[in-house]
């Protein structure tokens, strides 16, 4: 039992709580390798002495070709944005105090990895993708939807592998699995496809997008939002006013966090409704530590432009 008042002592006197005794006790252990874990990297660590590295190049990405206020765009289309117009136009969607699911989070390209340490080098066998669900994109989307679920946004993750065994189609397998979701829960409104990207110079260095917050490095995000092109995406100016929101909400909360959002002519899926996306979170340079912290942080200014 923690003391919180003055403790009355068997002789009458009174104690002051031991606050110091109370922080010591609540800490968490720290966790410490096993011998088997030790043993297994001091062998990874000799096996790879002589094996090539190349070098990681840690970067904040944050001018495009458009800037309005805090946010910056990249508009490779042929539509003229009037930035603020977007900005102030309502959603088309509203999120219920609901125990329904509101949120889809889902993964065209399940398997998208990230290094292991942050040393800013990686291997030459470097291979940045992984079928384990606690080391990839997927293990990102799982802070996201219980993040949101604590903020009182009920959210359903779709975790099948699109990408395993096979590359090729993931999207169409994406969307019959998004498809699916839509149908079974009527009332999803917003459908985020979380992928990580991935950067590389011609030298084989690879770049990682960081922003620092409260002293704590974590992976730079890309919404991304696409035009109608082919005439089967009616919803894109709602989707792009809703990119628009997420973006700047996102810079207000956390200065750094966005690079340029990317508006192209390119569907992605993203025409299933008005309120879906696809969001890079860092690539295959950054750590899972820092993806799945800023994996928490989009989780809230989601939030925060939902429950607006």
């Amino acid at each position: 039992m923690l003391l919180t008042a003055k403790t009355v002592m068997p002789d009458g006197s009174m104690k002051k709580p031991d606050t110091k005794k109370v922080k010591k006790e609540n800490k968490k252990p720290k966790t410490v390798p096993s011998k088997e874990e030790k043993k297994e990297k001091a062998q990874e660590v000799k096996s790879r002495q002589d094996e090539n590295t190349f070098p990681v190049e840690e970067l904040n990405i944050s001018s495009g070709e458009l800037k309005f206020e805090n946010i910056e765009i990249n508009n490779s289309t042929s539509y003229e944005m009037d930035t603020k117009e977007l900005l102030n136009k309502d959603l088309d969607f509203t999120i219920d105090d609901t125990k329904q699911a509101q949120v889809l989070i889902v993964h065209t390209h399940s398997c998208e990895s990230y290094l292991t340490d942050d040393v800013g080098y990686y291997y030459e066998s470097f291979y940045p993708r992984t079928t384990d669900n606690e080391k990839n994109i997927v293990a990102v989307g799982k802070v996201i939807t219980d993040t949101l679920k604590k903020n009182g946004i009920y959210t359903v993750h779709a975790t099948v592998q699109h990408d395993n065994p096979s590359y090729d189609g993931a999207y169409d397998r994406s969307y019959d699995t998004i498809m699916e979701y839509l149908e079974k829960y009527k009332e999803i409104k917003v459908v985020l496809d979380i992928h990580r990207d991935s950067m590389v110079r011609e030298d084989n260095t690879r770049l990682k997008p960081t922003f620092t917050y409260k002293g704590k490095k974590a992976a730079q995000i890309m919404i991304m939002t696409g035009h109608d092109v082919y005439g089967d995406f009616p919803t894109w100016e709602s989707n792009l006013s809703f990119a628009l929101k997420l973006q700047k909400t996102c810079e207000d909360m956390y200065e750094g966090m966005t690079r340029p959002l990317n508006f192209g002519d390119f569907t992605y899926n993203m025409n299933v409704n008005s309120g879906s996306l696809l969001i890079e979170v860092g690539t295959d340079a950054n750590t899972l530590t820092e993806a799945k912290r800023t994996g928490k942080m989009l989780a809230n200014a989601l939030s925060q432009v939902l429950q607006k």
